[in-house]
């Protein structure tokens, strides 16, 4: 028991715990350890009936709990601050951050109320406010000392007589953990060498990563034993974790025994830097909480070894014949590849190369091509994901491997002839069909991206499509679970977001690149934004997106996403009748989109915008300004009663 342990008999199983963990305790934390359980020990004798656990693991956070306090059904999180007197901001976000992510992702935990409390050892005392929870049961967290803690816990409970059912200590602890991880969080996961397992919801019944990985690295293996070359093509819906698929394979395949190589690339530029700076400052940390020196200059080269801009890649072998040292290569957003235009304009413009006729998936191909032996080259596909002008989609990959790379083999899932992600080409034809190969798993089916959002890429598809029926049905079966709601006015958008943020939670306006005339509204989509800035550093550093002042557009957004987020909608895309109409900002006119292609890329911009939410979004449709020939109501009215009539709440 607890209570009868002497202090180095509990540090004693707190450091083996650790040292298990490829994590030896420092001096620092056992003297923190001494002090908590002295703390501890002096208390809790009045509570003989609860329960504790030191460390408890935070798998999704890569952190632990200092201290978790089971008692009358209801879950205390302590963080303590040894010697501090203070309350500091950060730590109580943290306490928090811990306690949402207990209710949100711990199964167990699900319908119990979570007590986040910050114990600043030396800390004046302060009274709780023991009814400030938010609506799922969190509650607000409290500052307490060394001395009042425990005053805190006997107080709640009485305050909050209602009954809780009794913990199973057991099942607690062995409760299923369920975690949605961003992708900034599962690149530093996996970075630290954890299993994509452990970021991620298992869904037996379905197509899931654990799945996907297992059938690429068997493609991978017969590669290897056949000496042959393979590449894969990976689908998916909006937020199934395409993405965490291929940083897995790159963290796994990154140095093997062997001597093998894999990079992750992406020509999605924010993107890689914003996954380059946070496992740049994420590896910084947790050397110094090492007790090792590392700048960040020198993390970020180590960073980047792994993680690359595709043009870059590209641009080293155009002047060079030499093959690749990586036998494994991920092309992420493979769709957005440029074709042969676009690519032959830019090296005779940008290169001085006036004859270069491939197109970027045929050059990719043919530098993997001239590795000897063996090379795997695996495709992240996303499904209306092409936003610019001269992305390929599939059909120039096809192309490739049809006219020049005919002994490739080719790995797809049934899934990939969908129109979403072919427009109704027919990009079979003409491959050899020895060569090809139906993999199920290679479908990601199930969004990872956030646990409220399991039909949002649905939604967001029947919204855009005009099937109001369906968009309205699903729209209802998020109630409680994600909110979608819209209004006319840019300040009540910025207040609903800021209500909703718990935490370390973020939020952030965004709107599409065409956007040209919500400046009037403090929207101004043509001041550019650094993505790694924008997506990393703190509400109170004015280019974060928390701030609510710097805008993201689907170019700084795609492939990344934030828990709560504010589109604002322009008249570039308008409701009329039944019917999307298209437009872009020229001088001082708006001026029709005639050509498809055109079309489709800003109705798919739309479409990233409308899923970068992990937990909600709330649409501004401007109310438009009948004395301004650029901002006539009519131009915006048409969308916000489409958006109405499919469901969408106005506040």
């Amino acid at each position: 028991m607890f209570l009868d342990e002497s202090v180095d008999f509990i540090i004693g199983r707190l450091s083996g715990h650790t040292i298990s963990l490829s994590t030896p305790p420092s001096q620092q934390q056992i003297a923190a350890w001494k002090s908590q359980i002295q703390i501890l020990q002096n208390k809790l004798a009045r509570i003989p009936s609860a329960h504790i656990a030191f460390e408890y693991v935070i798998p999704r956070m890569g952190k632990r709990v200092d201290v978790v306090v089971l008692y009358n059904g209801r879950v205390f999180v302590l963080e303590f601050k040894v010697g501090e007197q203070r309350y500091p901001m950060a730590a109580l976000e943290q306490a928090l951050d811990y306690a949402l992510d207990l209710k949100n992702f711990h199964e167990q935990s699900h319908d119990r109320d979570i007590i986040p409390i910050l114990v600043a050892t030396q800390g004046h005392e302060i009274l709780a406010d023991y009814s400030a929870r938010y609506e799922d049961g969190v509650f607000h967290p409290f500052k307490c000392n060394g001395e009042n803690y425990l005053d805190s816990i006997w107080v709640l409970n009485e305050t909050h007589g209602d009954y809780m059912p009794h913990v199973d200590v057991q099942a607690w602890l062995d409760s299923m953990y369920r975690p949605t991880p961003t992708i900034v969080e599962a690149a530093q996961a996996l970075y630290e060498g954890h299993q994509v397992e452990d970021i991620t919801r298992p869904e037996a019944e379905m197509p899931n990563l654990t799945r996907t990985a297992n059938e690429i690295n068997a493609v991978i293996s017969a590669a290897k034993k056949n000496h042959s070359k393979a590449i894969c093509f990976i689908t998916g819906v909006p937020g199934s974790g395409k993405t965490l698929a291929g940083l897995n394979i790159a963290c796994k395949r990154s140095i093997t025994e062997d001597g093998d190589h894999a990079v992750f690339l992406s020509g999605n530029g924010p993107l890689v830097k914003v996954l380059q700076e946070a496992l740049a400052r994420d590896k910084v940390r947790l050397d110094e909480l090492a007790g090792k020196k590392l700048r960040i200059s020198e993390a970020r080269t180590q960073t980047k070894a792994f993680i690359q801009n595709i043009h870059n890649f590209r641009d080293e072998f155009i002047s060079s014949e030499n093959a690749p040292v990586e036998r494994v290569v991920v092309f992420d957003e493979a769709q957005r590849a440029w074709d042969k235009h676009k690519t032959s304009r830019f090296m005779a413009d940008r290169k001085g190369i006036p004859d270069f006729d491939k197109s970027e998936p045929e050059f990719l191909i043919g530098v993997m091509d001239r590795i000897d032996d063996w090379a795997v080259i695996v495709c992240l596909i996303g499904g209306g994901q092409e936003i610019n002008t001269g992305e390929a989609g599939l059909s120039e990959w096809f192309d490739a491997l049809k006219k020049k790379y005919s002994s490739w083999s080719v790995y797809v899932s049934d899934r990939l002839k969908d129109r979403v992600y072919t427009n109704g080409e027919k990009i079979y034809d003409g491959l050899n069909p020895e060569n090809l190969h139906i993999r199920d798993d290679l479908h990601l089916a199930v969004t990872v991206r956030s646990f409220r959002a399991e039909r949002l890429s649905d939604f967001v598809g029947h919204l855009l499509d005009g099937n109001r029926e369906m968009a309205a049905q699903l729209i209802e079966q998020m109630k409680g679970e994600y909110p979608i709601v819209v209004t006319r006015n840019i300040d009540t958008a910025r207040k609903w977001l800021l209500e909703q943020k718990r935490g370390s939670e973020s939020i952030g306006i965004i709107a599409s690149s065409g956007g040209d005339r919500l400046r009037p509204y403090g929207v101004d989509v043509r001041r550019s934004i650094d993505p790694a800035l924008w997506f990393l550093n703190d509400a109170e550093d004015v280019r974060s997106s928390d701030f609510l002042e710097d805008i993201g557009t689907e170019f700084d957004v795609q492939g990344l996403e934030l828990d709560w987020i504010c589109v604002a909608w322009d008249a570039n895309l308008r409701r009329v009748g039944d019917d999307w109409e298209y437009y872009s900002f020229k001088g001082t006119k708006w001026q029709n989109v005639n050509k498809e292609v055109a079309q489709r890329y800003l109705l798919n911009s739309y479409r990233v915008l409308l899923t970068r939410a992990r937990q909600g979004v709330v649409l501004f449709v401007p109310p438009g300004n009948k004395d301004d020939g650029t901002r006539l109501p009519e131009f915006y009215n048409g969308c916000y009663d489409y958006l109405v009539s499919n469901g969408v709440v106005e506040i």
